[in-house]
């Protein structure tokens, strides 16, 4: 498929957009590419994805966080019956609903796949929530087959994971959450691919997502957090759906002075995006984490030296004296809770994960409870561990990753065990293998309580989805019989 670039003309201190814009051709991708466009290995690498970003669904649909979304929504239904499912419930509620409530709990305990950002920049973005979240809503809504939802769910994570990509570092420095604002965008192509929207239509639909992109990193540790990724579904539903009505919006939001670009973040970075949508697929490319631990992924290349540490030296907690660990000082901002006293917190605390390991050996979600957070050896260790940080000139000086990340661990009797490591379990580096994401799923559908007939069906649809219905899917992920 080949695409033109449209040039922005300035006339009179406004841009008019004449034949083809960067909005244009992400418009144009999101609407023209077809399953014969997406790679065999893409292909796999996205339904294994989906499988994990389910499980991930399945366990988060237990949280305190989806239970005040599902009783905040259920007061708004305007509708009895019909709608789409609310994963792990046995109510249906519209798509918009289902949508903001099933990507909360996709992404509640911090367990869904990340794209870290590329080397020099800062932190990452969750691309499977916001639009799996929104294409099973919708989808089941419209009765869809699941080949048209894996062609959709690809476009989305495409556009999500190189619209980050491309966004300047202040957008990340200057506090916003790029699965609350990218994410959005990813969502809005996505519907707008799965419903048929032509690449106008698709303009638009990203005009009305972007100047609804929104999310704070402020609130990670909150509620609020895993919220970013609901409210980007039902937003990508929303956009695509008053699109399709003849809603209007500006026609090259994303590179206009006063567009999405500019606004949060002073600009982009041309180079990442121009000509790159689907050359190569993200999933190819950097790759697409999976995360064997339910936190912060910034904080698994340090999880995964510590269990390696602790496992090759047989590290037992009473003999560790001291743990020196170092990141960059970017991980050190985002991993912002330092001394953490709620569950919530301790997901954005590698102080605490490495405390949990230390006394477990693992880090399971059922450690992921205030009472194990406070328990007194825990806190104990986490007093343990001095967090110092590189700086960035000094990361570019010596060839470290975005997340390269050491740890000296001082016995009481003297011994020093020490490591280094550029990527964690799940990285394109390190990945987790099919039959890991199988059994991942399965503990997430067993903490949620989930029946295994309907588990090991998942998991057999997941694979398999090309050749199924939404609808037999989305009865597999409810409660109702």
């Amino acid at each position: 498929m080949t695409i033109e670039h449209r040039e922005a003309q300035e006339t009179s201190g406004n841009s008019e957009y004449v034949a083809l814009s960067l909005t244009r051709y992400v418009a144009e991708f999101a609407a023209m590419t077809q399953w014969r466009d997406i790679p065999d290995e893409v292909m796999h690498l996205g339904k294994k994805s989906i499988l994990d970003v389910l499980g991930c669904a399945l366990s988060g649909s237990i949280s305190p966080t989806v239970a005040l979304l599902r009783n905040y929504h259920g007061s708004l239904r305007a509708q009895a019956g019909g709608g789409s499912v609310i994963i792990g419930g046995e109510e249906r509620m519209p798509a918009r609903f289902a949508a903001v409530i099933n990507g909360t709990a996709m992404h509640v305990d911090d367990f869904d796949d990340t794209q870290q950002a590329a080397t020099g920049k800062f932190q990452g973005i969750h691309p499977s929530a916001p639009v799996l979240a929104a294409l099973l809503a919708k989808g089941e809504e419209a009765r869809g087959d699941g080949r048209d939802l894996l062609v959709a769910y690809h476009v989305g994570v495409e556009v999500a994971c190189k619209l980050f990509d491309a966004t300047a570092p202040q957008h990340i420095l200057g506090g916003y959450h790029s699965t609350g604002t990218c994410g959005m965008l990813g969502a809005a192509a996505a519907v707008g691919r799965f419903t048929g929207c032509d690449a106008d239509t698709m303009e638009i639909a990203l005009g009305i997502a972007a100047t609804q992109a929104s999310g704070l990193s402020e609130n990670f540790g909150t509620m609020s957090k895993p919220f970013h990724a609901g409210h980007s579904a039902e937003c990508g539903i929303v956009s695509a759906e008053l699109a399709a009505l003849g809603f209007t919006a500006s026609h090259g939001i994303l590179e206009a002075r006063r567009g999405f670009f500019s606004a949060q973040g002073g600009g982009y970075e041309a180079e990442r995006i121009e000509a790159r949508l689907g050359n190569p697929w993200a999933f190819a490319d950097r790759g697409v984490w999976l995360k064997p631990w339910p936190t912060g992924s910034l904080s698994h290349p340090g999880m995964t030296l510590m269990l390696e540490l602790i496992v090759d030296h047989g590290i037992e907690a009473t003999g560790v004296e001291h743990i020196e660990l170092t990141t960059s000082e970017n991980i050190h901002r985002t991993l912002l809770h330092h001394r953490p006293k709620n569950e919530l917190e301790a997901k954005f605390s590698l102080e605490f994960c490495l405390a949990g390991l230390l006394a477990e050996r693992t880090l399971t979600l059922s450690c992921f409870t205030d009472d194990f957070v406070t328990r007194p050896d825990i806190q104990a260790l986490i007093e343990r561990v001095d967090y110092r940080t590189f700086s960035e000139a000094r990361a570019r000086e010596e060839g470290y990753t975005i997340v390269t990340t050491f740890i000296d661990i001082t016995m009481k009797d003297g011994r020093v065990f020490k490591g280094r490591r550029n990527f964690g379990k799940g990285s394109l580096a390190d990945p987790m293998t099919d039959a890991e994401v199988e059994a991942k799923f399965r503990a997430c559908a067993v903490f949620a309580g989930w029946p295994d007939v309907k588990s090991e069906r998942v998991i057999d649809l997941a694979w398999n989805l090309e050749n199924a219905g939404i609808e037999e899917l989305a009865r597999c992920l409810t409660s109702a019989a």
